[in-house]
Order: structure tokens, then C-alpha cells, then sequence
């Protein structure tokens, strides 16, 4: 039985979550504390961040565009989300204030369900092109992009993928390249 209706919930605000200590997430108000990352989360954070700052900075077409790793992207006054690592356009001020056109986050057990389940329905409401989402454990990547009804297609990327980041600006990953340097 369910004594607390949803009513009785506390609702935090960007305001609360901007004077909290610690790593945490704010989703329709209720926060959402982040695990402490592995060395492997973090090493797969700087290897797959560097390669992609690198192809931008490699194409003139790109001079907007930015990669950011564990940066606020504030969607609205109850929900704040920390991607791993996010490409964004023309973005003014220290937090991700624009939609990302790529999140990627490293799935560790800690945020298998909120990665999977939770994210992919607001970054594919907001408009993120790409949801990269990286699992560690199983070496798999799998890329999540726009599909029917406002919801994501899911497909496992085996191979280079190009992302087209904004008009004329593309970038290339190659799971296998990011693998071997771990």
C-alpha cells in the first residue's frame, strides 16, 4: 500500500540544487544523487570527450560547437541533468543553456535505470540528435536517435558512426578506437 501520494513529495528548484554539496541531478524536482565513478567511467569520460573536442576543432564548420564533460544542462526551473560528456552549439553563460545535439553518459549499475528508462524520454523531448549511451562492463555502445511518436530508435554501434552536429560540422567515433585506449 501506498501511504505517500505523490502531493506530499518535497519539489526542489534549480535554486535549491544550486546550494547542495555533492554530485546529484534534479528531474521534476525530486534530486537524484550520482554514484562516484569508477576509474574506467572516468577514463572512457576523457578518452571519448578528447576524440570528439578533436574532430570538432579538426573542421572549420564547427567553430560554434563545444564538448563539455559533467556540465549542468538546465532544461527548466525543476530539472537539471549532468551528462557525462555533451556537444553544444552557440551556448552563452557556465551551464548548458541550449539543447546538446550529442549527450553521452557512461552506464555504470549505479545509473542503469535512469540513463535507460528516464533520460531518454526528456532528451528526446527536448530535441538531443544523439543519446550515446556507453557501457563499460560489456564494451558496448549503443546510439539513440530520433524515431517515430517523439520516442528514440535504439541501435548498437558497432562501427564508425558520423553525427552530424550542425550544418556542415560532423564528427566520426569509432567504438573500437575508444576500446583500445582504455
Amino acid at each position: 500500500m501506498q501511504l505517500l501520494k505523490k502531493k506530499h513529495l518535497p519539489r526542489y528548484t534549480i535554486k535549491d540544487y544550486e546550494k547542495w554539496e555533492g554530485d546529484w541531478e534534479l528531474i521534476e524536482g525530486i534530486p537524484y544523487a550520482l554514484a562516484s565513478p569508477s576509474l574506467k567511467h572516468q577514463r572512457l569520460v576523457f578518452i571519448i570527450a578528447s576524440l570528439l573536442e578533436n574532430a570538432l576543432r579538426e573542421n572549420d564548420e564547427c567553430e560554434e560547437c563545444i564538448t563539455t564533460i559533467d556540465t549542468d544542462y538546465v532544461v527548466n526551473e525543476t530539472t537539471v541533468f549532468r551528462p557525462d560528456i555533451a556537444i553544444v552549439c552557440n551556448n552563452e553563460g557556465e551551464k548548458i543553456t541550449k539543447t546538446p545535439t550529442l549527450i553521452v553518459e557512461v552506464v555504470s549499475p549505479a545509473t542503469k535505470r535512469v540513463d535507460e528508462e528516464i533520460k531518454p524520454m526528456y532528451y528526446a523531448r527536448e530535441g538531443v540528435k544523439y543519446y550515446l549511451l556507453v557501457y563499460p562492463e560489456g564494451e558496448k555502445m549503443v546510439l539513440n536517435t530520433p524515431g517515430e511518436g517523439g520516442k528514440y530508435t535504439t541501435q548498437e554501434v558497432n562501427g564508425e558512426v558520423e553525427l552530424t552536429i550542425s550544418e556542415g560540422c560532423r564528427v566520426k567515433l569509432n567504438p573500437k578506437e575508444v576500446w583500445r585506449m582504455v
